[in-house]
């Protein structure tokens, strides 16, 4: 049979001979009867097992056969995603690769299991496509290709010039309803982000279930480590010190540096309402994600319908200090010695690192004792030609570093208060200007050409100078952190903010040869202090 007598045949309803597929496409539509929330799911018009019935049915009651049944789970077919194009460029496309496939199965005639294909059958048109690029591809399938796509509702006809005329306009007028329920949803979400109303899956770290109340033993946590972080503590001590406890993230999972700052990160700790921000690099052309405070029209912070877990000045003190002082190389590793990859051999021919190495058991009395040594040639080190006992080194360092802090927190104790940020004056006038732009928009007394005009800039600046002060603030509370507390808190903090503290106070700290004494002397040891 020619592939034109089969959509000839098919467009009569006669499928004896033609074996057929069906594409079940579960779609999951917006249920607007909530008047608090958007769910991101709601009931699909016909379930799998039912769509596939109706075209099984539909295939073998006029003679065909059914053959395969391709299963597009949860896929929109009008939503765009942005994507690489072949030729490199960026753009936006609906996003099937269930389809797509079925479309290149249908040019070759072949199920994926080898079985031959001549057609396909869909529940209706909606089913099939809401993108007109999707249905050109569809239409050349039939047309070029000679391989039949029916529904069974009889919306689609894709098998004659009218109908396909028809379909391009049924297919736009689909587009138009999924782009309107998107800006009422769009809408919608503004409407809950203004009103402090939380939304969204799944429960924030810190909050029960209703994403209101505090989960009071998680808030304590993040308050806690929320302190810790501004006397220096670096991320990965909270996250090591979290999964010790056997604490789990919302999902269950363990934590991570990244899941560590992005629950910091969060101006809904301080009682900010929050969203997330899609943005494009027009450089690289990738996109981002990040969390910003939702503003109301006047550039106010809303205030969010839950419980607070830190202060404004907390928050953004820890945010000032996870974005410009997190630095990889201090305090973030697996190491279970204090002072490795901080001591070095002090034999002017070597300088390697010490490593830690545990005494015999049959040779000390002490168990856990070890020592810091360097290590054979074959690792690039002198032999072991320099050792010192571990547990007096680390004691003695650990004054030392403790006496440091001690000293820099009683000198800034004793200057005068810092200055405030020298653009804050400037920052209001700004604010003021885009408060008094937007009065003037809604009053009517300035055209939209104007308003639109004037935006921009004045936007801008307004996001240069709190760049700005985000610097500014950065830099102020690295300069103020007193650990004037150090002392107490030291046997209290873990292992890894110890090993922060002291790779942020000294570069390096050099030991010489012992020269026939034993045991650990102090004049051994060289601290080398960072600038």
């Amino acid at each position: 049979m020619s592939p034109s007598d089969q959509v000839q045949r098919a467009h009569w309803g006669d499928f004896q001979g033609l074996r057929l597929a069906g594409l079940v496409r579960l779609s999951f539509e917006l249920d607007h009867d909530d008047p608090q929330v958007v769910p991101i799911r709601g009931r699909d018009i016909r379930g799998r097992d039912e769509q596939e019935k109706d075209c099984r049915t539909y295939v073998e009651s006029r003679g065909g056969s059914y053959v395969h049944t391709y299963v597009e789970p949860h896929t929109s077919a009008w939503k765009r995603k942005r994507v690489r194009l072949p030729d490199g460029r960026t753009g936006y496309r609906v996003i099937r690769p269930v389809f797509e496939a079925a479309l290149e199965d249908l040019k070759r005639g072949k199920t994926p299991d080898g079985e031959p294909l001549d057609g396909l059958v869909v529940y209706d048109i909606d089913r099939l496509t809401r993108d007109n690029r999707h249905l050109e591809d569809a239409i050349e399938v039939v047309e070029h290709f000679g391989r039949p796509i029916i529904d069974i509702t009889g919306t689609l006809d894709l098998l004659t010039d009218n109908g396909r005329t028809v379909a391009r306009i049924v297919v736009a007028t689909n587009n138009k309803q999924s782009a309107d329920t998107a800006r009422r949803v769009k809408r919608k979400h503004r409407a809950l982000e203004l009103a402090g109303i939380p939304t969204g899956g799944r429960r924030p770290f810190g909050w029960n279930d209703d994403k209101r109340t505090l989960r009071v033993p998680e808030a304590e946590l993040i308050r806690e480590a929320a302190q810790r972080i501004i006397k220096g503590a670096p991320l990965a001590s909270v996250a090591v010190d979290w999964n010790n406890q056997a604490v789990t993230t919302a999902l269950g999972n363990r934590w991570t540096n990244g899941s560590v700052k992005t629950v910091f990160r969060n101006p809904r700790l301080c009682g900010y309402r929050s969203r997330n921000v899609h943005e494009i690099d027009p450089d690289t052309g990738r996109q981002t994600i990040h969390v910003e405070i939702v503003r109301d029209a006047d550039g106010n912070p809303v205030i969010g319908q839950f419980d607070p877990i830190l202060t404004v000045a907390e928050w953004e003190a820890v945010t000032a200090i996870l974005g410009n002082r997190t630095i990889a190389s201090r305090g973030k590793n697996t190491r279970t010695y204090l002072l490795t990859g901080t001591l070095r051999c002090g034999k002017p021919e070597c300088n390697a690192r010490l490593r830690a190495l545990k005494a015999h058991a049959s040779r000390v009395k002490t168990p856990g004792r070890f020592y810091y040594s360097c290590p054979a040639k074959s690792q690039r080190g002198c032999g072991g030609g320099v050792s010192i006992p571990g547990p007096e080194t680390d004691k003695w360092i650990s004054a030392a570093v403790i006496t440091k802090y001690e000293q820099e927190a009683q000198r800034r104790d004793a200057a005068t208060e810092p200055e405030p940020w020298p653009q804050q004056a400037e920052l209001a006038e700004v604010q003021d200007d885009l408060r008094e732009l937007s009065t003037a928009r809604k009053e009517r007394r300035i055209s939209a050409q104007r308003y639109f005009a004037m935006l921009p800039d004045l936007e801008q600046q307004e996001h240069a100078l709190l760049a700005d002060r985000e610097r500014w603030l950065a830099q102020t509370t690295a300069a103020t952190t007193t650990h004037a507390t150090i002392r107490q808190d030291w046997d209290d903090y873990p292992l890894a903010q110890k090993r922060a503290l002291i790779e942020e106070a000294l570069t390096a700290v050099v030991v010489y040869p012992a020269n026939g004494r034993r045991g650990f002397h102090p004049d051994r040891v060289e601290l080398i202090w960072r600038g």
